[in-house]
């Protein structure tokens, strides 16, 4: 039990960021956490962290050691959970990280229905729209919009994302609507956050990238909505955004053959699929069943969807 107690204060000072934070956590001085990090170093025969006045950083030997001691101590929580209760009952606090607009929308109102159905649950929801390091930053799961390359973490897609050149009528009124992507470049204004710029858009000649440009900069995706609906420019969001405006005729899909790429989607992603937590797996389970492959925010728009899906590289 000691080895596995000094794994414990290991994963608490990395997931807290200090010694003295995790030793706040556990009730424990610095010293003490200090000398048990140092004994467990001297027991691998290797350096697991970096230390300096300011931070503490993990090793290389470090980082997989951790992610390997997360699924360790996940598994016995489960055990004990089974013991205790006589079932693997989801239980405890999970930390999920979120895009901004995205968990507002549709994570934030579903979880009262979440939480009665799993009471012995509590969430910590950090919403950004940057890329945050689950392991390094102690996040049980992040939900990511993004085309996935291989990484060292599980992703489960949970849902199709459907992103579509959008104006308001206002915006084609005084502009027009571009003929093609020549014309979208060299004539109208394109909006985009900083980091969704460029834009990568699949249509009849394949993949082509497009540089936005526009009298707006911003790294905020909710301004850039609150532009386009105003008739600042041709935005490319996502029908979960923009929904309910397509179909109030608030915005207008332009250039119908270009949209995103169906490498596109909408992802769990976690540490490790061995040892899940049944915190974890409950969630994902729960946000799986909610979406789908039909999503709930692309109901009233097969008129504009159907045609998508039959162009190449469209789900």
């Amino acid at each position: 039990m000691s080895n596995l107690t000094d794994m414990e204060i290991f994963a608490r000072v990395v997931s807290a960021g200090s010694m003295s934070a995790a030793g706040r956590e556990m009730n424990l001085s610095p010293a003490v956490v200090s000398k048990r990090i140092r004994r467990l170093e001297e027991r691998l025969g290797t350096r697991l962290l970096q230390r300096t006045t300011r931070q503490i950083a993990m090793t290389e030997a470090g980082q997989g050691f951790y992610e390997r001691v997360v699924a360790i101590l996940a598994s016995v929580e489960e055990a004990e959970t089974f013991v205790s209760r006589g079932s693997a009952n989801a239980r405890g606090n999970l930390k999920v990280a979120a895009p901004t607009s995205f968990g507002r929308l549709h994570i934030a109102p579903h979880l009262g229905r979440f939480l009665t159905e799993n009471p012995d649950l509590s969430i910590n929801l950090d919403l950004s729209d940057d890329f945050v390091d689950i392991v390094g930053d102690g996040y049980d799961l992040a939900i990511r919009i993004a085309e996935l390359s291989d990484s060292s973490l599980v992703a489960r897609r949970l849902a199709p994302v459907h992103r579509v050149l959008c104006a308001s009528p206002e915006y084609v009124k005084a502009h027009g609507e571009p003929l093609n992507i020549e014309d979208l470049v060299a004539n109208h204004a394109t909006l985009a956050a900083a980091n969704q710029d460029p834009w990568r858009l699949s249509g009849p000649a394949g993949i082509e990238t497009v540089r936005t440009q526009a009298p707006v900069k911003t790294n905020s995706n909710e301004v850039v909505r609150e532009c386009v609906l105003s008739g600042v420019g041709i935005a490319l969001r996502s029908t979960w955004d923009i929904g309910p405006e397509l179909r109030a005729g608030k915005l207008k899909i332009l250039l119908p053959s270009y949209t995103a790429s169906k490498d596109v989607g909408l992802y769990a992603v976690y540490p490790s699929r061995q040892f899940l937590p049944a915190k974890v797996r409950v969630f994902i389970d729960f946000l799986a069943d909610l979406y789908g492959p039909s999503p709930y925010w692309d109901d009233g728009l097969e008129d504009w969807l159907s045609p998508l899906r039959g162009l190449p590289g469209i789900a």
